[in-house]
């Protein structure tokens, strides 16, 4: 073994990975070198230890005789540390302090298992898309709220979303909810003033009228209607804020200033900015909080009616659904954004983070984004995950991880380079699991772990175990042959689902809509007469004669992956209106209208239409049979 590759494994770089198909890849020399530069692998100085409640704990090698072990609760235990030099089992779940010898550690107690839900179904939308009874430009917090009250009312028992994390109000041309500023804070164009009695006027007709967001001047406009908002709310709206405010304390403090200098200085992030202001706590940054204290204090605001809507639509979703809205986690933030600003050493640095080629994306991917730095968590105690994680869980009956292969390992990518010039970074995992399984303990709430794409044998295994729900995606169960598998195979632990965000709705793929789109783009993937044998494949897979038509069996298809035996079957709501047009297609930014388009009426209204209305009550026969 060379220096480098000594190097690499000790810091958790895999030198040697297998791709999608099975086939052996091997990183350059100068790709692992170029990642050891950015990684700062300085030991913990606070020891974490996590373990599953009623099992042994294992400790580090050369801990003997009794530790004492103070609990979250406030009790304090003698336990004896057994020749093997492990602790005995502790059951309550929570973060506790160890005393072992003249060492400290943090021991962090995971149940065994996650909640699982009641069967039963739900849908996926993506919030922006949705239209409320006010006409507005693009949907907010008000607009899930009634969506949540009308999909409770058909019998939906969850409501999946896409993520809430804070995007960029000073730059509305950055509206992926995967590339967010923070995910300690909210998206503040989802902010309701009709929650605290002072309603949006409504938007031009143009705006209202579009299939397409306009987002620039979309946000411009909502920026201008909520700054008026935060001019007339009446005392009792602004002391609340200011008390939330104080709550959320110098996390909060440190965001509604990279706000609002981000809408003073411009630029793509904190990098581009005056050196003087690089530094969160330094003078120029003091000087300019001060001054512009009313600019602070309306993002601080901003934050607080989020939240707000947030909680109004979970509770209004929760009165009548098992689960209710399921938040979504995205992998990581953007590197000139306000978490890097505030807190960057939490954070991987001159590293993006993506995924190796795949079938879902044959050059690889690289999502332009940073994520939280092995070795910063285990020398923070996870807090920043912690912290993370209750965010996400706060308003939310379930969460689901994107890309949860990142709780494992993550692909990073020197900034600069190509997406297949790449390694894999471990994670730690374990204890990432097991907070997880805390918070969502905690929260009373389930865990959808997306496992889709390129992941290392065992590693859904091990989610099951803890009943941390997969995704089987009905395009991408398959056998080894590429026919379709059956839904009564799929596993059972795991949520059925018809489709994600990222791929061709059933609509689209039938009548081959993501093979146009890969035509007009230039891609490869656009073999029809291969596109032909699948819609045959999956017809007789679902267990009918004769040819496939040529109009879309959205219903069957529907029934088809509500008959798995998974607890959750997911459907985008998209399928459920047999839409062809998906809402985002991974690998692209302007040449597709991402996370742009927008539903032709309000919720209500969609599932009252008779064809919605005959696919839900099939669905409910199908799912409570």
């Amino acid at each position: 073994m060379t220096d480098l590759d000594t190097r690499a494994a000790a810091a958790g770089l895999s030198r040697d990975w297998e791709d999608a198909d099975g086939r052996p890849q091997r990183v350059d020399d100068d790709v692992l070198e170029a990642i050891l530069a950015c990684l700062d692998t300085t030991p913990p100085e606070a020891p974490f230890l996590s373990a599953d409640a009623g099992q042994p704990i294992a400790l580090p090698g050369g801990v003997t005789g009794t530790a004492e072990l103070l609990l979250d609760d406030g009790h304090r235990l003698t336990l004896p540390i057994g020749e093997d030099g492990a602790l005995p089992p502790v059951e309550r779940v929570g973060y506790h302090r160890l005393l072992a010898g003249d060492r400290a550690f943090t021991l962090a107690i995971a149940p065994r298992r996650c909640a699982l839900p009641p069967r039963g179904w739900g849908v996926a939308v993506q919030v922006p898309s949705l239209r409320g009874s006010t006409d507005s430009a693009f949907g907010d917090a008000g607009a899930l709220t009634e969506a949540a009250a009308a999909f409770a009312r058909v019998g939906a028992q969850a409501l999946a979303i896409s993520p809430t994390h804070a995007l960029f109000p000073a730059d509305p041309t950055r509206f992926s909810p995967y590339s967010p500023s923070t995910r300690l804070f909210h998206n503040v164009l989802l902010a309701d003033p009709g929650l605290i009695g002072i309603p949006l006027p409504p938007a031009p007709a143009a705006a209202a009228a579009t299939a397409l967001i306009d987002w620039p001047a979309a946000a411009r406009a909502r920026m201008a209607q909520l700054r008026a908002a935060f001019e007339l709310a009446s005392e009792g709206a602004l002391s609340a804020a200011r008390t939330y405010r104080r709550q959320r304390g110098a996390a909060l403090e440190a965001h509604a200033r990279f706000d609002a200098l981000h809408a003073q200085l411009g630029g793509n992030g904190w990098q581009d900015w005056p050196a003087e202001y690089h530094d969160p706590t330094g003078e120029a940054v003091i000087r300019f909080a001060a001054e512009h204290e009313h600019d602070v204090a309306f993002f601080a605001f901003l934050q607080w009616l989020t939240d707000l809507g947030l909680a109004s639509a979970h509770r209004i979703a929760k009165e009548r659904m098992a689960t209710g809205i399921v938040a979504d986690l995205a992998v990581g933030m953007d590197a000139g954004g306000s978490h890097a600003w505030s807190a960057r050493a939490e954070l991987l640095t001159g590293l993006t983070v993506g995924a190796p080629p795949d079938p879902l994306g044959p050059d690889g991917q690289n999502w332009g984004i940073t994520a939280l730095d092995p070795f910063a968590l285990q020398r923070t105690g996870f807090s920043a995950f912690i912290d993370t994680l209750r965010v996400a869980l706060a308003h939310a009956g379930g969460i689901r991880i994107d890309h949860a292969l990142g709780l494992e390992r993550l692909w990073v990518i020197p900034a600069g380079e190509g997406a297949d010039r790449g390694a894999y970074l471990r994670m730690p995992g374990d204890h990432m699991r097991r907070i997880v399984a805390i918070e969502a303990h905690r929260a009373e709430a389930l865990v959808i772990a997306e496992d889709l794409g390129t992941v290392p044998p065992g590693f859904r295994d091990t989610l099951a175990q803890r009943c941390m729900l997969g995704m089987r995606v009905l395009p991408f169960e398959r056998d080894e042959d590429g026919g379709f598998t059956a839904p009564a195979a799929w596993d059972e632990p795991a949520v059925a689902m018809s489709g994600t965000h990222d791929t061709a709705t059933l609509a689209g793929w039938w009548r081959e809509r993501d093979i146009d789109w890969a035509e007009r783009l230039g891609r490869s993937g656009g073999d029809r007469p291969r596109r032909a044998a699948e819609r045959a494949a999956l017809w007789h897979a679902m267990g009918k004669p004769g040819d496939p038509p040529a109009t879309p069996p959205i219903d069957a298809l529907l029934a088809h992956v509500a008959s798995a035996p998974c607890p959750l079957a997911i459907f985008p709501l998209e399928d459920l209106l047999g839409l062809e047009e998906q809402p985002n297609l991974p690998g692209t930014i302007d040449e597709h209208p991402n996370w742009r388009r927008r539903m032709d009426a309000p919720t209500a209204a969609l599932l009252a239409r008779r064809d919605v209305a005959r696919r839900i009550h099939s669905l409910t026969a199908e799912r409570h049979a």
